[in-house]
Parts: C-alpha cells; sequence; structure tokens
C-alpha cells in the first residue's frame, strides 16, 4: 500500500464558506471524504493535516522525512507565495512533491501568480477544485505505474 501525506496551509480549514464563489461549497471535511471514495478501488492510504500555523507546518515537513510515505501533496495556501521557512523545509525532501490549489492562481491577484513552493516542487496542479487532491495522487500513483 502506498502512503500520501497531504498537508493543507492557512484557512483551508475555512473552506466551504470562505468565499465560495472561488473556493465551492465544500468544506475541507467533505473533500477528504471524497477523496478517500474516489482512491477507494487503489491501493493508497492519505493522512491528511491541517494547520494555519507556518511552525507547525515546517515541523510537519520535517517529520515527513522519517516516515513511510511514498510522496507529499501540499496546499500550502497563502504560504506558497511567501514562506521560505517551508520552501526550506520542502527543499530538505527527496521524495515527489506535488502542490496543489484549488483555484487558478493564474486568474486570481497577481502575488498569487508567483509560488515560492512550486520552486521544489514535482509538479503544480491549479484550479481543479475538489478533484485537486484526488487527481495529485492518482498522477503520482500512475507514474509509478508506468516506470
Amino acid at each position: 500500500m502506498k502512503k500520501y501525506l497531504i498537508i493543507n496551509g492557512p484557512n483551508l480549514n475555512m473552506v466551504g464558506t470562505r468565499e465560495p464563489e472561488k473556493y465551492g461549497t465544500k468544506t475541507l471535511e467533505e473533500i477528504k471524504s471524497y477523496t478517500q471514495r474516489k482512491l477507494s478501488d487503489k491501493d493508497v492510504s492519505l493522512e491528511w493535516y491541517q494547520s494555519n500555523i507556518e511552525g507547525e507546518i515546517v515541523d510537519r515537513i520535517q517529520q515527513f522525512i522519517k516516515e513511510d510515505f511514498e510522496a507529499l501533496i501540499i496546499n500550502p495556501g497563502a504560504y506558497s507565495h511567501t514562506s521560505v521557512a517551508i520552501y526550506d523545509a520542502l527543499k530538505i525532501l527527496t521524495k515527489p512533491i506535488i502542490e496543489v490549489h484549488l483555484t487558478n492562481i493564474h486568474s486570481r491577484e497577481e502575488f498569487r501568480q508567483t509560488l515560492l513552493t512550486g520552486k521544489v516542487a514535482s509538479k503544480i496542479m491549479c484550479g481543479l477544485g475538489q478533484e485537486a487532491y484526488f487527481l495529485a495522487v492518482l498522477s503520482d500513483h500512475l507514474a509509478e505505474k508506468k516506470q
């Protein structure tokens, strides 16, 4: 069984009520359940983590190094654009990093179009809404099978 860690950054705990015209009406818990259901026929296990605190996200990334996950899927939220600390923690990793964003960052404010953390990501997926996490796991899972 392949294990994936999914980290969500600040304000993602408010998805469903925060700007529903951009992020949709599904809560993070509903997105998590949806993703689990969509992957139920795959031999994968998902561990979800969310924090609004930059240092806690850095700590979780550092802990990831010692664990047996296949890849890290991360939605750093606003920290994508600003966090050198998360960027530096991600640079330490040797396993794939898939960065996801629910919205299309290229159609958003100019400052959201630069992904500091994306510079160390293996893949970046954006604008996929609730499909983002499912497709991130699936893309890594399928890439592994091709090799």
